[in-house]
C-alpha cells in the first residue's frame, strides 16, 4: 500500500485557517478544568474550545463558552488537571508492542526467576517458535546469563532475550545453531560475542553482534506487524503519549500505513530513517512529501556508541570496574562523518544514539564540523541520551543549538549502579538535566521504549526527584541535576514538538494547535514532587477525540 503525505506547505495552511476563522461554532468544550497550556502568553485557562480536531479557543469558562453551538458537547472535568498531550521523543514501536506479548523479564530478581519465566513461556509456544523481547536486567547477579542457564528448559524454541537496554542479548543453543555460530565464530567490529575460558560462545552477543542472530529470526507477518502496532498505541495512549517519534519505523512504514488505513492509529508518528540509508528519505521526500499531522518524517538515525549497562558506552577513561575496557564505537568516526554531512547537505535532520563522554564528544566535533561546512540553517541536529558528558562539553550544547534527547526514567535505573561502572567524579555529569538547560541547550524527553517504560508521568517523577528505583536516595542522586515540574512538561510537550519540526501544530494548548490533550487525576503542580509517581493518567485525547479513558466512558 502506497504511502499517503500532505505537503508542509498545505499543513500549515490548515492552522492558518483554522486560527483565522474566531468565530468558528465548536463540537466540544472542555471546562471547568485546571489546564496547563505550556504557552508562556497564558499559562493556565480554565476552558478550551475544539472544533474537529482544533483548538478553537481557550481562556476562562465565560470566554469559551462562546464559541458552543446548538449541537456541541460540554465536558465539565470537575476542576481536573489538564495538559498538553505527551510527546515521547523515543520510541522502537514495534518492538515495544511486540514485546508486550512476550516473555516479561524485567523485574525477574534472580537467574531462578530468570530461568523459570522462560520455561513457563515457552510451554505457552509452538515448538520452534522463537522467544524475543524479555528486556532482562541482571543486576546484582554474580554474572551475565549464559545459554547454559536455559538450554533444558527450551529445547524446542529458539531464544534469543534482550537485556533491557536493547544492547546485549542472551541466545540459546538451538538460536546459535540455527545461525550457523559455533566455536570458530569471528569477532564482529563494533560488538562483542561473549565466551567461556576455552573460547566457546556463552550465549551473549552485545551490538553489532547481535546481528549474527537476528538476520536468521523470521521477519513478523503483516498481521503480526499490524497487531503488535495497534497494541502499542493503545498501551501509550493509557499514559498519555499523543505523540511519538519512533527512530526504527522507517522499516515497518507500510504497517503504519494498514493500521492507518484501518482506521486504528490514535498515535501521530514521526519516523526516522537509518542514517546509513539518507538518500533513500531524500529521495521519499522529494516524490511523496514529508508527511502530515498523523504520520510525518524528515530525519535519520544512527549509532556511535552502546550502552552503560552493557559496558559498550565509549568513555575516554576506562570504566571503573573494567580498568582495560573504554566501550566501544559502533560505527568508525570517518563514516559517521559521511553520513552526517551527506544528509544534512540533503536537508535531513540528523539524530544520533551517543552515551559515553567519549561518544558525545565526537559526535559534538562532527556535527560542529558539519555545520561549518555546510553552512547556516535551522537543523536541529540531536544526541539521543546524552547520559555521561564530560564537563566541558555541556556548553557546546547550546553553542551548537544540538538538542538533548534524554530520557529521565533511565537515571533513576541507571543511578542504582552507575557510580560502580564510572566512578564517583563522572556521575556528576550523568543525565545533567540541570546543566544542559543553563548551556540553554533544548531538552526533549522520551522513554527509549521498550528499553524503559513509555510512561511520562513517571519520566517526569524521575527529572524532578532523582529518586532512584532502589529507594536508596531519597533527595535524589545527583541532586544538583534535578529539574522543576514545569521544565520536564515543557521537554515532554512543547520541547520534543520543536526536536520533530512540529512546534506550529503541536505540543501547547492554544488556537490553531490541535486538540491532543491529556487529562490526570492531580495537579502535577501543586503537589509533591515524590506523589507524581502515584499520579494516574484519567483520559487521554487525540484531534479532538477521546483515546482512552481509565472510567469505562469512550
Amino acid at each position: 500500500m502506497k504511502r499517503t503525505f500532505l505537503p508542509a506547505a498545505f499543513i500549515l495552511l490548515l492552522v492558518v485557517v483554522s486560527c483565522s476563522n474566531s468565530n468558528q461554532p465548536s463540537e466540544m468544550i472542555i471546562t471547568n478544568a485546571r489546564i496547563w497550556t505550556g504557552n508562556a502568553d497564558q499559562p493556565f485557562a480554565e476552558a478550551m474550545a475544539v472544533s474537529g480536531d482544533t483548538i478553537v479557543a481557550i481562556g476562562s469558562n465565560s470566554e469559551v463558552m462562546k464559541y458552543r453551538s446548538g449541537s456541541g458537547t460540554v465536558i465539565d472535568l470537575g476542576g481536573r488537571f489538564v495538559a498538553p498531550g505527551f510527546i515521547d521523543s523515543h520510541v522502537h514501536l514495534l518492538q515495544g508492542g511486540s514485546n508486550l506479548a512476550s516473555v516479561q523479564l524485567r523485574d525477574a530478581s534472580t537467574p531462578e526467576e530468570f530461568i523459570r519465566r522462560i520455561e513457563e513461556f515457552a510451554t505457552t509456544q509452538k515448538p520452534g517458535t522463537w522467544i524475543l523481547g524479555g528486556d532482562w536486567d541482571g543486576m546484582g547477579w554474580e554474572s551475565l546469563p549464559g545459554k547454559a542457564w536455559i538450554d533444558s528448559v527450551t529445547p524446542d524454541h529458539p531464544v534469543f532475550v534482550s537485556r533491557l537496554d536493547g544492547h546485549m542479548a542472551l541466545a540459546n543453543s538451538l538460536a546459535m545453531k540455527l545461525a550457523g555460530i559455533d566455536n570458530k565464530v569471528k569477532d564482529v567490529a563494533g560488538g562483542t560475542i561473549g565466551r567461556d575460558a576455552h573460547g566457546e560462545p556463552t550465549g551473549i552477543f552485545k551490538d553489532n553482534a547481535m546481528d549474527l542472530i537476528y538476520v536468521k529470526i523470521p521477519e513478523q507477518s503483516a498481521e503480526e506487524v499490524d497487531r503488535a502496532l495497534v497494541a502499542a498505541m493503545k498501551y501509550l495512549a493509557s499514559n498519555g503519549v499523543t505523540s511519538v517519534h519512533a527512530v526504527d519505523a522507517a522499516a515497518y512504514a507500510d504497517g503504519i500505513a494498514r493500521v492507518r488505513a484501518g482506521g486504528e492509529q490514535i498515535t501521530r508518528i514521526y519516523y526516522l530513517q537509518t542514517i546509513s540509508r539518507w538518500k533513500d528519505l531524500k529521495d521519499q521526500i522529494e516524490h511523496e512529501g514529508r508527511g502530515d499531522r498523523w504520520v510525518s518524517t524528515g530525519g535519520v538515525k544512527g549509532f556511535v556508541d552502546g550502552s552503560l549497562g552493557s559496558h559498550t558506552a565509549a568513555f575516554i577513561e576506562p570504566y571503573t570496574d573494567l580498568p582495560a575496557d573504554t566501550g566501544l564505537f559502533v560505527n568508525t568516526e570517518e563514516d559517521l562523518y559521511e553520513w552526517v554531512s551527506a544528509a544534512d547537505n540533503a536537508g535531513l535532520q540528523v539524530v544520533i544514539h551517543a552515551i559515553g563522554d567519549r561518544a558525545i564528544n565526537t559526535l559534538l566535533n562532527i556535527y560542529e564540523r558539519v555545520a561549518a561546512e555546510n553552512g547556516e540553517r535551522d537543523r536541529r541536529f540531536r544526541i539521543e541520551h546524552s547520559q555521561h558528558i564530560a564537563p566541558a562539553d555541556i556548553e557546546r550544547y547550546g553553542k551548537l543549538k544540538v538538542i538533548a534527547g534524554m530520557q529521565p526514567y533511565h537515571a533513576i535505573d541507571d543511578g542504582r549502579w552507575a557510580e560502580e561502572y564510572i566512578g564517583p567524579e563522572r556521575v556528576k555529569t550523568t543525565y545533567a538535566f540541570r546543566s544542559l538547560l543553563e548551556s540553554e541547550a533544548t531538552l526533549a524527553f522520551g522513554s527509549d521504549w521498550f528499553v524503559a517504560p513509555a510512561t511520562p508521568l513517571e519520566g517526569i517523577y524521575a527529572a524532578v526527584t532523582r529518586r532512584t528505583l532502589d529507594g536508596r536516595n531519597p533527595g535524589g542522586w545527583v541532586p544538583g541535576q534535578r529539574i522543576n515540574v514545569e521544565e520536564a512538561l515543557k521537554a515532554y510537550t512543547i520541547n520534543a514538538a520543536f526536536a520533530s519540526f512540529e512546534e506550529d501544530i503541536k505540543g501547547t494548548l492554544e488556537p490553531g494547535k490541535l486538540a491532543d490533550f491529556v487529562v490526570l487525576d492531580r495537579d502535577i503542580t501543586a503537589i509533591e514532587p515524590k506523589e507524581i509517581w502515584n499520579m494516574k493518567v484519567q483520559q487521554t485525547w487525540v484531534g479532538g477525540k477521546k483515546v482512552f479513558d481509565r472510567t469505562g466512558e469512550q
